[in-house]
């Protein structure tokens, strides 16, 4: 059964989109068959994969109102075996258009059984908030990934985001997990960064990811080529950091 991991954090900025295309990335290298689903508005993940979300025709959107199927919309990346559901400039109004569609919480949900047979990993980039397209990326989730920013205004809201994820939990998807918080952009020049990793304790005492990603230049660089980091520069600390990160979750570390 393949395993559909949402990357979530309604707070704007905390390296989210960043882990979501390289872990999905990653898993790729490692050997996985991986899709990533991109139902952010903002389209970040579609454009850090190299493909202009301004020229796609078709998207999850599309997919989601049921105009299109699932696999019709669905592009190749520049890694083998790594998958694309990308975001289209109609996504914008979902959160609009679906509030009075049946099963509203369950569309992604519903559109993602189609394809899931065929993937070792689905990765679902959510939006920056906790609308109604964050709660369909929760609801077809078996787990929640939290990447947490290593300042103090990151851990702001950390609270609310865990109170979203067990109301699905307890109201549409009892089986949902949190897989755990990623700590990302961590400077271990900084006392601020272990600090904040040390508060994170408090919101997840046993599930805090060992791998660390630290705050990397070619990081934020490798988006504006359209590359992932591993495409980008394999040798990086950013790029080492993702590829133990994917093998702590799949655990080969």
């Amino acid at each position: 059964m393949p395993q559909i991991i949402t990357v979530v954090n309604q707070k704007g900025g905390v390296g989210k989109t960043t882990t979501a295309v390289n872990l999905g990335a990653y898993l790729a290298h490692l050997g996985k068959f991986v899709l990533l689903v991109d139902v952010d508005p903002q389209a970040n993940a579609t454009s850090g994969l190299g493909i202009d979300h301004k020229s796609v025709e078709h998207g999850i959107y599309e997919a989601l109102i049921g105009e299109k199927s699932l696999p019709n919309i669905i592009k190749h990346t520049a890694h083998e075996g790594y998958r694309l559901a990308p975001a289209t400039l109609s996504l914008a109004g979902a959160n609009v258009e679906l509030v009075n569609a049946d099963r509203r919480e369950f569309k992604l949900h519903d559109v993602l059984a189609e394809v899931k047979h065929a993937y070792d990993y689905i990765i679902i980039d959510s939006p920056p908030s906790l609308g109604l397209l964050t709660v369909n990326a929760l609801t077809a989730a078996d787990a929640v990934l939290i990447p947490v920013q290593a300042e103090y205004y990151a851990l702001e809201g950390l609270g609310q985001l865990i109170e979203t994820v067990n109301l699905v939990k307890e109201n549409l998807k009892p089986d949902l997990e949190i897989l755990g918080a990623v700590l990302t952009m961590f400077d271990s020049r900084n006392r601020l960064s272990q600090d904040v990793f040390n508060e994170l304790y408090k919101y997840f005492p046993d599930k805090i990811f060992r791998s660390v990603i630290p705050r990397s230049v070619r990081l934020a660089e490798a988006p504006s080529f359209g590359k992932s980091i591993l495409h980008y520069d394999s040798s990086s600390k950013g790029a080492r950091a993702y590829e133990r990160l994917a093998r702590e979750l799949t655990g080969l570390e």
